[in-house]
C-alpha cells in the first residue's frame, strides 16, 4: 500500500498515490519477471539488471529530490523523512528477492547451460592460476591506486562505477593505517573469460575483474600488508539543472554541470561484504547514514551485466529473438516522397524497422528536390545515421535546422558531441527553450515539386534512435498533409525564433495547450454522457501523475464515463473508489519490450477521436516541456491503433491490475484461452508484411493466443 494520506482531504485527488513509492511498485513489475521460473536464466538475468539500473536513476534523481526537501525543510518536518523510510524499507526487500533469485536459480541454471559465472570461492586451482596470470599481464599495469587522505579531499568517486578499497597496514606497524582506493576502469571488460582450456567441453567459465582486484591488489602495494577490502559503488545526486540564463555559453555551462554531477551529494552507497572498518571511512566521509548504506550478496552495478544476457554463443539460454518486419508501405520501386503523398503510414515499432525513418532522412539529403530539413533530437544513438544523413545534407547545400535538447538527463555528454558535430557541418543548431526541454518528436522536409513547395512530416512518440526503436514500443505517422505540416512549421518558428503562440489547426502543444485540451476533452465527454451513451475514454501513457487530470478523470467516472487506463510506470490515481472513481481501470504491461507509446482515444458521442503524443500526464510534460499531441485522421491508421489498444485490455498473461488500496497484483486468467498483447502486434506485423528482411530465420513463432496447459 502506497497511500499519502492527509487530515483533511480538500479535494478527490487528496489520498492521492505516492508518486515514489508508484515508482518503486513499477520496479517491482519488472523484479517480478526476472522471478518468472518459465524464462530463460538469460532473459531472468536481463530483468534482474534492469531493476538494478532502474534503482541508480531513481536515487540519482528522485531519492535525492526527497532529501534535498527534507535538508531544506528543517528537523520539525518529518514526512520526507518517513517516506525515505518507506523507500529504503521497500527497495531493500527488492533488493533481497533480486539477489537470492539471481544466486539460487539464474546462476546456477546458467551453469547447468553452460555459462558458468565464478566467483573466487569456487575457482579451481587451474582458473586462480589462469586469472592471476592475466591480472598480472594484461590489468595491473592499468589499474591506478589512489590515496585517501583524512586531511585532504577524496579522490573522485564517479556514479555507477565500482571501486576498491584497501586498508593498508605499513611494514612500521607502529605507523597508522593507510587507505587506498582503485577505480574499476571504464575501458576494461569488467566480464573477464576464462581461458578455454581451463573448462570443461562446451562450456565458458568468466569471472568479474573486481574479484580479481580484491584478489590480487596486494600486487600495487608492495611494503603494505592488505588488512581489509571493500568492493562499492554510489549513486550522487544527478537531480540539479544548468544555469539557462547564460546563452551565449550554454554548452559550457551544461558540462559544468556534468562535471558538478560527477562531485554532488552521494545519496546512496552500495557495497559487498568486506572491511567495516572502511564502511564506516567512507559513509562517514560521504556524509551519509547507516540508511544509505545497501549491502548486496553478490555482484555489485547489476545492471552493468545487462550485455551478458546477450552474449554470443548461448541461444539456448534465452528466448529466440523476436522477428523484426519491414513496413510493407514503404518499398524500392517507389520513392517515399510518392507513398506519402498517396496518404498518411503508420510505424509499429519494434514490430516493424526503423528503417523508414532512416530512409525518411538519408533520401532527404541525397534528393536534390529537398530544400530544407527540421527536426528535433532529444536522445540519439552513439553512431545515429539521422545525424549522419543531416550533416551530409548540410554539406550539399540544403537549409538543415535541428533543435538539440542539451538537457536530456544522462545523454548531455552525447548530445554535446553530436550538436558540435552538426555546426561544424553547417547545420544550425537550436539548444532549446530556457526552462522548457524540448521533448516533441517532429520531423518536416520541404522539397521543390513543379515549382511549388511540398511539405513532408514525421510525428513519432518516441526518440529518433535506431538502437532504443528495437526493444521501445511507439508509434509515429508520416503524412503530407497540409494543415498537420503548417502546424508543424508553426512549432518550429515557435523554438527557434521569436514567434507569439499562433492557433494550430491539427496539433496541440505543451506547455501552451495540451492540458487545457486533454481537460477539455475529459470534461467533453462528462457532457456528453448518459445511461443511454456513457462516455469512453482509453488512455495509454507511462505515467499518471498531473493532478488537475485525476481530478477530471474522478468527475468523469462519477459522471458515469467508462475509463480504461494503461500506464506502463508511476500511477497517483487510485481505480475503484466507490462514489469518486468505480469506472475506472487501470491495467500496466510489463513484457518482452519496453511499451512507451502514448495513445488518448475518446468516444466523443460516436465521433471517436484518437490522437498520440510524446507527453505522459505529468505535471513536468505539461508545464516545463515542449510536447506535442498529433490527431490520427486516417480511417485504416484508426481502426489499426484501435485494435493495439483493445489487445492491451485483452492481455491476461502480462498485465497488471491497480486496486484502490494502491496494490498491484496480476490480471485474472479466468479462461482457459492465454492472451499477450505483444505477440499479438508482433503476428499483426507479420501479416502486414511481404517479405521478412531483418530477423534471423525462424524467429517468428509467437502465437498472441496460447491454450493453457492442462498441467
Amino acid at each position: 500500500m502506497n497511500i499519502i494520506k492527509t487530515k483533511e482531504p480538500k479535494s478527490k485527488t487528496a489520498g492521492l498515490l505516492s508518486r515514489d513509492l508508484s515508482w518503486v511498485d513499477f520496479n517491482e513489475r519488472v523484479l517480478e519477471e526476472g522471478l518468472r521460473k518459465d524464462l530463460k536464466p538469460l532473459d531472468r538475468l536481463k530483468y534482474l539488471s534492469i531493476v538494478s539500473s532502474n534503482f541508480d536513476e531513481f536515487f540519482m534523481v528522485r531519492v535525492a529530490a526527497v532529501k534535498r526537501a527534507r535538508y531544506n525543510a528543517g528537523p520539525a518536518v518529518t514526512a520526507p523523512n518517513e517516506e525515505l523510510e518507506t523507500i529504503g524499507k521497500r527497495v531493500r526487500s527488492i533488493i533481497e528477492r533480486q539477489y537470492k533469485t539471481l544466486n539460487t536459480e539464474v546462476l546456477p541454471d546458467l551453469a547447468e547451460g553452460g555459462l558458468c559465472i565464478v566467483r573466487p570461492k569456487d575457482w579451481t586451482k587451474t582458473q586462480r592460476e589462469f586469472l592471476e596470470a592475466a591480472f598480472m599481464q594484461e590489468y595491473l599495469p592499468v589499474l591506478t591506486p589512489l590515496k585517501a587522505d583524512d586531511e585532504g579531499p577524496l579522490p573522485i568517486i564517479e556514479n555507477y562505477w565500482i571501486h576498491a578499497a584497501f586498508l593498508l597496514e605499513p611494514e612500521d606497524k607502529t605507523a597508522e593505517e593507510n587507505i587506498s582506493i582503485i577505480r574499476i576502469p571504464p575501458v576494461l571488460d569488467r566480464i573477464v573469460r576464462i581461458h578455454p582450456e581451463t573448462v570443461s567441453d562446451k562450456k565458458l567459465s568468466v569471472a568479474f575483474l573486481e574479484d580479481m582486484i580484491v584478489e590480487w591488489g596486494n600486487y600495487l602495494f608492495p611494503g603494505f600488508r592488505v588488512r581489509g577490502q571493500l568492493l562499492f559503488s554510489v549513486n550522487r545526486d544527478a537531480d540539479f539543472s544548468v544555469d539557462e540564463q547564460r546563452d551565449e555559453d550554454f554548452i559550457e555551462a551544461m558540462e559544468e554541470v556534468l562535471e558538478d554531477r560527477e562531485k554532488s551529494m552521494v545519496v546512496r552507497m552500495t557495497y559487498s561484504q568486506g572491511s567495516r572498518k572502511l564502511l564506516d571511512y567512507f559513509a562517514s566521509r560521504f556524509g551519509i547514514t547507516e540508511d544509505d548504506l545497501y549491502e548486496i550478496d553478490g555482484p555489485l552495478n547489476l545492471g552493468n551485466l545487462y550485455d551478458l544476457a546477450m552474449i554470443p554463443g548461448f541461444d539456448r539460454l534465452r528466448e529466440k529473438p523476436w522477428n523484426i518486419y519491414r513496413n510493407p508501405d514503404f518499398n524500392d520501386d517507389q520513392s517515399i516522397w510518392d507513398r506519402i503523398r498517396e496518404g498518411d503510414v503508420v510505424l509499429h515499432l519494434p514490430y516493424q524497422n526503423f528503417d523508414p525513418v532512416i530512409r525518411f532522412f538519408r533520401d532527404a539529403a541525397s534528393d536534390p528536390a529537398v530544400i530544407s530539413i527540421k527536426t528535433t533530437l532529444y536522445r540519439t544513438s552513439g553512431n545515429s545515421p539521422i545525424v549522419k544523413a543531416l550533416e551530409q545534407a548540410s554539406m550539399s547545400g540544403k537549409h538543415v535546422t535541428a533543435v538539440v535538447e542539451l538537457k536530456a538527463r544522462f545523454d548531455e555528454k552525447q548530445n554535446i558531441s553530436w550538436a558540435n558535430r552538426l555546426e561544424k557541418a553547417g547545420v544550425i543548431v537550436v539548444y532549446g527553450l530556457a526552462h522548457l526541454k524540448i521533448h516533441a518528436k517532429m520531423s518536416m522536409i520541404i522539397r521543390r515539386e513543379n515549382g511549388k513547395l511540398r511539405r513532408y512530416v514525421h510525428l513519432s512518440t518516441g526518440n529518433y534512435n535506431e538502437a532504443t526503436a528495437k526493444v521501445y514500443e511507439d508509434l509515429s505517422i508520416f503524412t503530407a498533409r497540409d494543415d498537420i505540416a503548417y502546424d508543424t512549421g508553426l512549432i518550429f518558428n515557435m523554438i527557434t525564433g521569436y514567434s507569439v503562440i499562433q492557433t494550430m489547426r491539427r496539433l496541440t502543444i505543451a506547455p501552451v495547450a495540451l492540458k487545457e485540451r486533454l481537460l477539455y476533452l475529459i470534461d467533453r465527454e462528462i457532457n456528453q454522457s448518459g445511461q443511454q451513451s456513457p462516455g469512453k475514454i482509453i488512455a495509454k501513457m507511462n505515467s499518471l501523475a498531473d493532478e488537475q487530470i485525476i481530478d477530471a478523470l474522478y468527475h468523469a467516472s462519477c459522471a458515469g464515463v467508462e475509463i480504461m487506463l494503461i500506464v506502463r510506470g508511476i500511477c497517483l490515481l487510485r481505480p475503484g473508489v466507490p462514489g469518486l472513481s468505480e469506472n475506472i481501470k487501470v491495467i500496466s504491461i510489463i513484457d518482452y519490450y519496453l511499451e512507451h507509446s502514448r495513445i488518448f482515444y475518446f468516444a466523443n458521442s460516436g465521433s471517436e477521436e484518437l490522437y498520440l503524443s510524446s507527453a505522459d500526464w505529468m505535471p513536468r510534460n505539461m508545464e516545463r516541456r515542449v510536447e506535442l499531441m498529433f490527431p490520427v485522421l486516417n480511417d485504416d491508421i484508426k481502426k489499426f491503433i484501435m485494435e493495439i489498444l483493445g489487445s492491451y485490455l485483452q492481455d491476461n498473461t502480462h498485465a497488471w491490475d491497480l486496486d484502490c488500496e494502491g496494490r498491484w497484483s496480476r490480471v485474472k486468467q479466468e479462461s482457459d484461452i492465454l492472451y499477450r498483447a505483444q505477440t499479438k502486434f508482433l503476428s499483426m506485423a507479420e501479416k502486414a508484411s511481404a517479405a521478412d528482411i531483418d530477423a534471423p530465420a525462424d524467429t517468428a513463432d509467437k502465437e498472441f493466443i496460447i491454450r493453457r496447459s492442462p498441467l
